[in-house]
């Protein structure tokens, strides 16, 4: 590969990766001062809790807030350390190098957020370490470049302590340099009041949804490996909310997607009928 033939692609526009609305988040504890505590030291920071509990929003909002870029990444079992650097590519005039998503918050300085970072290789995930401590700096090795963070620069990361196993799970020395904030299903006011806010349900509906929600999550580890979430509520009361048949909403978006047991949807069916 000659040195004449490979080129650098143009500095990316942080302006593309802003926030420009607001999105809804309602605070339960005081993550939202403890993130903002974390993002003045640049600290990075993890997000641990359950599917659907508001993880990704959280971090939407804080951008939005502090009116700072954010690149997200969802990871995957396939991804590799050059889909988050980046990679040489052919075009018609040349090799050029694109920069990865981690290596663009790192230049721009944008929040970067891996969504579900367990999934992804842990030969994968040790590329992120150089910019969680006091180095800040991101080795490309195929191009002998240090890229050296800006200083808005922060790493945000989530995961679902609920999927951990002796396969897939963080290392320590993954873990031992975060900051982490733990989230969870709000308590039933607030999360009705979510529910509203996202569907524009009547308070009564969104109180039973939120209720048929508490059960399957009584049942966690009894035949279900995850409860129903925040998320799908917001798709059940979504179809309600366009005339669809509340039991009939309920069972495509609360019982089905969750479970292919038989036995289970059937009480989950009767949770259902209990309040519609």
């Amino acid at each position: 590969m000659s040195k004449a033939a490979i080129k650098t692609a143009d500095t990316t526009d942080a302006g593309q990766f802003l926030v420009t609305q607001e999105p809804y988040y309602r605070p339960v504890s005081n993550e939202v001062q403890l993130y903002e505590a974390a993002y003045s030291a640049r600290m990075p920071v993890m997000l641990k809790g359950p599917t659907g509990c508001g993880k990704s929003r959280f971090v939407e909002h804080m951008a939005w807030k502090l009116g700072k870029p954010l690149i997200t990444v969802a990871c995957n079992e396939d991804m590799t350390a050059s889909d988050l650097v980046g990679r040489y590519l052919l075009d018609a005039s040349g090799t050029k190098w694109h920069d990865g998503p981690l290596t663009v918050a790192a230049r721009i300085g944008a929040i970067c957020y891996l969504d579900e970072v367990v999934e992804a290789r842990q030969d994968t995930t040790v590329v992120i370490h150089p910019l969680t401590d006091h180095r800040r700096q991101l080795p490309i090795d195929k191009k002998g470049e240090m890229v050296n963070c800006h200083p808005d620069f922060q790493l945000v990361i989530s995961y679902n302590p609920g999927y951990q196993s002796l396969m897939k799970d963080l290392k320590q020395s993954t873990k031992q340099r975060f900051g982490a904030i733990d989230f969870d299903y709000p308590e039933a006011g607030v999360e009705a009041e979510i529910v509203m806010h996202e569907t524009k349900v009547d308070k009564a509906t969104a109180e039973k949804l939120v209720q048929i929600a508490h059960r399957a999550r009584n049942l966690k580890g009894h035949g279900l490996d995850e409860g129903i979430s925040t998320r799908l509520l917001a798709y059940a009361g979504q179809l309600i909310a366009r005339g669809v048949d509340p039991r009939a909403a309920c069972q495509m978006t609360l019982v089905r997607p969750i479970t292919d047991d038989p036995d289970m949807r059937e009480t989950l069916d009767a949770a259902v009928n209990t309040y519609f």
